[in-house]
Formats: structure tokens, C-alpha cells, sequence
């Protein structure tokens, strides 16, 4: 179990507090600068989270999944939602309202606890991101995006044993890195060609984890 991964009895908790919906590809879940009304817990498929920039450019902050919340801080806090959450294919989630969200947490110190580990990891893989986005070059950076986008959501494929797909679109992956498109397309085909990735049709294989990790890091 990951170290921000909620317990059963603590998502069952959320389940019973909140009711299902469905988004489709595209469909914005969560809108910057919207009133915070509620929290979402992701019951499956995927969904990134953007934010805009004064000069109009889009960065992706992350891509979260099954077992993970959104729109948790601005409901406990109070403030406006800080960043967009897009569906990137069917999504279905569990909609809580804000009001019995902070109740659940005043009546469960565990979920409490649970939500405020996640909030934590959260927070340390973002200042880990900027720290790395100043340290290393872009193509390092798109290897470490994928890497990261492999192991928290990649799904198993035909293929090399431990192969695993990440849906995510060059423009998105750019975004993630901080980097343009021009240098993506030049780190993709890099790692292409040293066999740590295999580039097809809407998605990307990871095929050598380990190797995707450490590379050009030394």
C-alpha cells in the first residue's frame, strides 16, 4: 500500500458519506478559482490536474487515480481551488460534500490522520519537482514524469515482463516536465532508442522501469 493510500474502512467511510458520479473524457471535474463545494474521491480511471499561468501557459501538476482525493485542502481551508482536474478518460468518483467532509474528519482521527499524510506526500513531490525542474536538464525531467506516471498509474501490457502503458498526450507530458515540445520529442526518441520506452498511438510503454529511473542522473 502506498504511504497517501487510504485504508478500506477509511474509503468506505467517504462511500457512505457522499454519492457516485461519472465524468467523461474531457470533462473538467474541478475548475480553478471555483467556489470549493465538496471533495472527490477517484473510484476509477484518471484525471489530470493543470493550472494556468499569467503569460496563458499550461502546466500538468499531476495525474491522479483510483484511491486518491481531489479538491481536499480548498474545502478545509476555505479558499477558491487552486488548479483545474480534467477527466483524461472515463472517470467515475464518489462526490462528498464539503460540510460532512470536515465532519468525517472532526468524528475519525485515523481519516484525519490519513488525509493529512496525503496532503503531506502531496506537497513534498511538489517542492521535490521544482528542486529537480532547476537541476536537471528536460530530458532527464520527461524520464522522471514518466517514471513516476509508470509506477502510480501505468497499467500491465503485451510485452517485456513488468511492461507498463501511460496514457498521457505529448502536450500533457511537456507540461508535466516544464519543458517544450520540441525537447520532448527529443528525450522520447532518446529513450526510445535505448530501449527504455516504446512510443505508440495515444500512449507510452514503459519497459525498463529501473533504467527510466536512473537515467543520465549520475
Amino acid at each position: 500500500m502506498a504511504q497517501d493510500a487510504l485504508t478500506p474502512e477509511q474509503l468506505g467511510l467517504l462511500h457512505g458519506a457522499g454519492s457516485e458520479r461519472s465524468w467523461a473524457r474531457g470533462e473538467v471535474v474541478v475548475l480553478e478559482g471555483a467556489p470549493a463545494r465538496d471533495v472527490i474521491l477517484v473510484e476509477s480511471g484518471l484525471v489530470k490536474v493543470t493550472t494556468v499561468s499569467a503569460n496563458g501557459y499550461t502546466s500538468v501538476l499531476a495525474v491522479r487515480g483510483p484511491g486518491e482525493l481531489l479538491g481536499e485542502l480548498s474545502c478545509l481551508d476555505g479558499g477558491p481551488r487552486s488548479a483545474t482536474v480534467t477527466a483524461l478518460g472515463a472517470v467515475r468518483g464518489t462526490v462528498v460534500p464539503g460540510e460532512r467532509f470536515r465532519r468525517l474528519l472532526a468524528a475519525h482521527g485515523a481519516l484525519a490522520l490519513a488525509v493529512l499524510r496525503s496532503v503531506a506526500v502531496r506537497l513534498r513531490d511538489s517542492d521535490r519537482l521544482r528542486a529537480e525542474h532547476g537541476a536537471y536538464p528536460a530530458g532527464v525531467r520527461v524520464a522522471g514524469v514518466l517514471w513516476e506516471m509508470a509506477v502510480r498509474h501505468g497499467r500491465p501490457v503485451a510485452g517485456p515482463p513488468g511492461a507498463l502503458a501511460v496514457r498521457v498526450t505529448q502536450q500533457e507530458l511537456a507540461g508535466a516536465a516544464g519543458t517544450s515540445r520540441e525537447s520532448l520529442v527529443r528525450a522520447l526518441g532518446e529513450l526510445a532508442a535505448e530501449g527504455l520506452i516504446v512510443r505508440r498511438r495515444g500512449h507510452t510503454v514503459v519497459v525498463d522501469l529501473d533504467g527510466l529511473r536512473d537515467w543520465h542522473r549520475d
